[in-house]
């Protein structure tokens, strides 16, 4: 059993994975900046988010950076930030993951308000630090590696986009888990998932 659980989650974060490039390839909003860069409305962190709600902090994380990490690698202007993505996305699903799961064991949660509660605590926990050190990243990672003058000038888009994005997924990934988990736990996939961690 606990053999086929890992199989399972395995592939759920593949499929977590292309949707997340899925989404954030293909349902984004390119705006282009300054010096040849860009930045970009998206759903994708929420897909992070809402990953790391179904499959734990570790999985979920992995999954959207991954997903993320391909999106910007078939990207001729993202190319370059593939491993900022990479790191952020990872940690964007570990804290929401850790909030949700670790702090909130909301695997243990029967009441709904508790279940909604956890949810947008941990995704506002992983998508605030998102605001803050997507950004603050960009900007060294512009500024250092790439070597971009144009870092000041995108500093303020990337603030905005940012808190745009954070907003978006936020409700996004809250009300798809809330919608979704009562019906995987019917279908019995989050047993699936989880094992006797499930208690719901």
């Amino acid at each position: 059993m606990m053999k086929q659980n890992k199989v399972y989650r395995l592939a759920l974060v593949g499929l977590f994975a292309a949707l997340s490039y899925v989404v954030f390839t293909f349902l984004q909003v390119k705006i282009s900046l300054p010096g040849g860069d860009a930045t970009s409305i998206h759903l994708g962190n929420a897909v992070v988010v809402l990953g790391a709600l179904l499959l734990g902090g570790p999985l979920g994380g992995l999954a959207g950076a991954i997903g993320m990490s391909i999106g910007d690698l078939l990207d001729p202007i993202y190319i370059v930030y593939v491993p900022k993505t990479f790191i952020l996305k990872l940690c964007i699903g570990l804290i929401s993951g850790g909030v949700a799961h670790g702090l909130g064991k909301i695997n243990r949660q029967t009441d709904q308000k508790k279940i909604f509660g956890w949810a947008l605590a941990a995704a506002i926990a992983g998508l605030a630090f998102n605001v803050v050190f997507d950004p603050l990243l960009g900007y060294y990672y512009k500024l250092l590696i790439l070597g971009k003058p144009a870092a000041d000038l995108t500093l303020a888009w990337n603030i905005g986009a940012t808190s745009i994005n954070a907003v978006i997924s936020t409700v996004v990934s809250v009300l798809v888990y809330t919608l979704l988990r009562p019906a995987l736990t019917k279908a019995g996939v989050m047993r699936q998932i989880w094992g006797d961690k499930f208690a719901a």
